[in-house]
């Protein structure tokens, strides 16, 4: 059954053209994913489908009597509201007889309002209907109804407007980016509800795990054309692949065509019968297919970044908290070189608040941060770009840096970094202001980068980039050979760039996980419930094998000594293998040497511990 159909749509501003002639549909039950560049028309096709904008050219057609909700990037709910107040301020039948019910009960007097409240709760089922939407409000972390909306964070009223949006359960749901501003346990709750619930769905998402396991088509825009893929996104990567690469090969023969006929045209008397005037038509076509360009960029770059020290960063007995909010409480961590760290927790346990610590944009209330000689923080943070008035997108970039060292004396101007993240030379030269949401936030990532840093600190870098600039940028990070922390709500973001993890559990305790975020998910469902404590210091958990008898804290013990030897004993190799080579200047062989006679009395302890547990398991 067709929900909406999309006729031979165009939109333009000024001289800019958006997108000409698009043509598409949405069925029931289909779960549409909508994938472009920033700066395509993404959000003004959302908002043309939604009826809050109109074509310059083609229509579009909805279903009769069917019900469409839209999730914007920004909403229009009453702040003088509160929570409860919006939530039963839509036309659902249901929620209005639930709301009835609920005035019923205050006024306990009123037996025959509190009588017929009842009976239409019990005729309209309402009470699976009562259970479902408080459901959804805990899920999205609304305890407190009675909270006026003028009171809640841009990301708490984006979480809002989620909330009502599921709990009136429309026909069609348009979504812009859901997954912004929420945590990761709330991304995985949305993505299981979407995977069971029939609801149809067209939305626009940076969320790559979201899309696999959530949209069974992709619709893409492509440097202007419309390109369907029936499938998920591990489908679509692989047949845009195939596309691209036919499109590469059609290119390659028009090229040598082309060549043949420029051969001819050079060749030709000025004066032309009217069949070689067809064939000069045909010409200027083939240039046309030539000399096609696709914008897309692989990043292999080898910087020449300022060489970090042998301190980088370290925390000692940290403690911080905001009122009654405690963030850390004795944090310790000494940053090696090159490690990359991603940062997860829910909202609101502190992981924006720690990247400004150790930046020192905040001061700590205990303990010490030691920050090394050479470090060069880069800070991408989530308040983005200040805009100038008339100011052009490469001058945003020069005003921190004309260029990136390369090795081998080679460089990376500012210019060609613009265009490694999509903004070609005449986009360039735009003025700030006319740049989309997406493409300001790739402008401050370049910003950024430019200044050449050693020690990358990103806070939600992935928030409103599409995913062809996501590619981009962890290509870019890949090659990055500096220390990098990130706080991210992308898992596959998480995945593909983060070694290890800080996990915010709350309450001023830090786990640090020696995995990414797909190993972290198998551990914690892997790993027996336990109890929480009330109150814990900062922990180190790693996955443990269940081995023998020993108790479970053994079992843990055993397995972490495991890892930490092997650890100890590729620490030891290297410093070895160092002063084997002669490789370490004269001024840092005392700190080497300590730092060696430290290593093995360590491994020592912990060898003689990890023979202790296998003899008892040996007995056993």
């Amino acid at each position: 059954m067709n929900y909406l159909s999309v006729e031979n749509i165009s939109k333009s501003y000024g001289e800019r053209v958006l997108f000409n002639d698009i043509s598409f549909g949405i069925n029931k039950d289909q779960k549409i994913a909508f994938v472009a560049k920033n700066g395509s028309g993404k959000t003004s096709i959302l908002n043309i489908i939604a009826g809050l904008d109109s074509p310059d050219e083609g229509q579009v057609i909805s279903r009769k009597g069917i019900q469409i909700s839209y999730l914007a990037q920004n909403d229009n709910l009453n702040p003088n509201a509160t929570i409860e107040e919006v939530v039963f301020s839509s036309e659902n039948k249901t929620l209005k007889i639930i709301a009835q019910y609920n005035k019923a009960l205050n006024n306990p007097e009123n037996a025959e309002a509190y009588q017929e409240a009842f009976e239409l709760m019990e005729q309209h089922n309402a009470w699976d209907f009562e259970t479902q939407y408080k459901q959804i409000l805990s899920k999205l972390k609304f305890n407190d109804l009675s909270q006026k909306v003028m009171n809640l964070s841009g990301g708490q009223r984006k979480r809002l407007a989620l909330a009502t949006i599921l709990i009136n359960k429309p026909d069609l749901l348009i979504l812009d980016e859901p997954t912004n501003h929420l945590d990761l346990e709330m991304i995985e709750w949305l993505e299981s509800y979407f995977k069971k619930e029939k609801i149809t769905l067209f939305m626009v998402t940076h969320d790559r795990y979201f899309l696999e396991r959530v949209c069974n088509e992709i619709v893409e825009l492509d440097h202007g054309k419309l390109y369907k893929y029936k499938g998920n996104y591990s489908y679509y990567l692989e047949k845009k692949e195939e596309r691209i690469a036919l499109e590469q090969v059609a290119t390659e023969k028009a090229k040598n065509l082309y060549n043949k006929e420029l051969d001819w045209m050079r060749r030709q008397p000025k004066a032309r019968t009217t069949k070689s005037k067809s064939r000069i038509d045909d010409f200027f076509e083939i240039k046309k297919k030539a000399h096609q360009r696709r914008q897309d960029h692989q990043v292999q770059l080898e910087i020449n970044m300022e060489r970090l020290g042998s301190k980088i960063l370290e925390l000692h007995n940290i403690k911080k908290s905001f009122d009654d909010t405690l963030i850390l409480d004795g944090f310790d961590y000494v940053f090696k070189r090159g490690e990359r760290i991603g940062i997860i927790g829910k909202n609101g346990t502190g992981k924006s608040s720690f990247l400004n610590l150790i930046t020192q944009k905040i001061p700590v209330d205990g303990g010490k941060v030691v920050l090394g000689e050479t470090v060069k923080f880069g800070y991408y943070t989530q308040s983005g770009i200040a805009i100038k008035e008339g100011q052009k997108v490469i001058d945003v970039i020069k005003e921190f840096g004309e260029f990136i060292p390369l090795t081998k004396g080679r460089k990376i101007t500012a210019g060609q970094l613009l265009e490694r993240f999509l903004f070609d030379r005449k986009k360039q030269h735009d003025f700030v202001e006319k740049l989309s949401g997406g493409e300001q936030k790739r402008l401050y990532l370049c910003a950024v980068l430019i200044q050449n840093p050693n020690f990358l600190i990103l806070d939600e870098p992935t928030n409103d980039l599409d995913v062809v600039t996501l590619n981009v940028l962890e290509n870019f990070l890949l090659d990055f050979p500096g220390n990098l922390v990130v706080v991210s709500h992308d898992r596959y973001f998480m995945d593909k760039i983060m070694d290890s993890l800080f996990v915010f559990r709350g309450k001023g305790v830090i786990e640090n996980f020696p995995g990414n975020y797909s190993d972290f998910r198998a551990y914690e469902d892997s790993k027996p419930k336990e109890p929480v404590a009330k109150e814990k210091k900062t922990v180190i958990r790693e996955k443990s094998p269940q081995k023998g008898r020993l108790s479970y804290n053994e079992n843990r013990e055993y397995g972490l000594l495991e890892k930490d030897i092997a650890k100890l004993e590729k620490k030891k190799a290297i410093i070895e293998n160092l002063f084997a080579t002669n490789e370490i200047a004269p001024e840092d062989i005392n700190e080497k040497s300590l730092e060696l006679q430290q290593i093995i009395t360590d491994l020592e302890q912990k060898e003689e511990r990890w023979f202790e547990l296998s003899m008892k398991l040996e007995e056993e």
